[in-house]
């Protein structure tokens, strides 16, 4: 029996990541990570290029040595701790699919390999996939590795999915093709999605919950929308500039003739134009920096 069948109705204790750090020399990549992901939740990660989000991930998955604790149901992660995946699935940005093999004989070896494969899933999956079965990998569009990876790992039974910056480069119209994919497929009340991605604006309907993180540290760790409900984009005219200032937002923004800033919601301006601001212009304003990639 494995570790998912056993513990998850008699103990259900989640994934989680306790003063979690990471160095490379002297370097910090992690510094003191803690948090925990929830069950049945689409969790967004944040942060700029470099700011330890892969490695935030690698670490969840024992990719990496690393100080402080993963735990998955109270059990321990270790490093190259192969049981990792009785619960977990990752898609990240380079899938590490065998270039040698067909689509079918990847398909037959992920099924003989993994003990949590689902052969009835799969076999519905990729029936309606336009997926060639007797091409070699080496020959498929990076759009057609991706589906293929991410149908092989949709047909595991696990509880978590990761993933890193899955659909980078590829165009808008796989990228939905891939969300959507994923949220009739996986996404259900006991499974949870873990997604660090630069192109937030295409999936922050979904996320539920949001984490930031900026230089190994986690700033931010909220509910999307009680986070949203916090802030206020407030616009006033160019000319009362200063009016914005006064409150010291990170950035002020400006666009015909006028100028405008995340401020906390209970801020109140008179004349001012209000909107709800987006994951991005919250962050801008919680983490700063122009370089900042979301």
């Amino acid at each position: 029996m494995t570790v998912y069948e056993s513990t998850f109705e008699n103990n259900p204790i989640p994934y989680q990541i306790s003063h979690l750090s990471k160095k490379y020399g002297k370097f910090v990549a992690l510094n003191d990570v803690s948090f925990t992901l929830p069950w049945g939740k689409i969790v967004g990660l944040l942060g700029k290029n470099g700011a330890g989000k892969s490695t935030l991930m690698r670490c969840m998955l024992g990719f990496l040595k690393y100080e402080g604790t993963v735990s998955i149901d109270g059990l321990y992660l270790k490093h190259r701790d192969h049981t990792v995946f009785d619960q977990v699935a990752f898609i990240p940005d380079v899938s590490g699919l065998d270039d040698r093999l067909t689509v079918k004989q990847t398909l037959d070896y992920v099924s003989n390999m993994h003990p949590r494969f689902n052969r009835e899933r799969s076999e519905r999956l990729f029936a309606r996939s336009n997926l060639p079965l007797n091409k070699k990998v080496a020959k498929l569009s990076k759009g057609m590795k991706t589906k293929l990876y991410l149908l092989l790992t949709l047909s595991l039974d696990v509880r978590y999915l990761l993933l890193d910056e899955p659909t980078l480069g590829l165009d808008i119209a796989f990228r939905k093709e891939f969300f959507n994919t994923i949220l009739g497929e996986f996404f259900d009340e006991e499974r949870t999605i873990f997604i660090s991605t630069h192109q937030v604006e295409e999936i922050e309907d979904i996320l539920q919950e949001i984490i930031f993180i900026d230089n190994g540290k986690l700033v931010l760790n909220e509910e999307v929308e009680s986070l949203k409900d916090r802030y206020r984009i407030v616009t006033l005219p160019q000319d009362r500039r200063s009016e914005l200032s006064s409150f010291k937002p990170k950035e002020i923004n400006r666009n015909l003739g006028f100028v405008s800033a995340v401020l906390p919601a209970d801020i109140e301006i008179d004349s001012a134009r209000y909107s709800r601001p987006s994951l991005s212009d919250i962050f801008m304003e919680i983490v700063g920096g122009s370089s900042a990639s979301v």
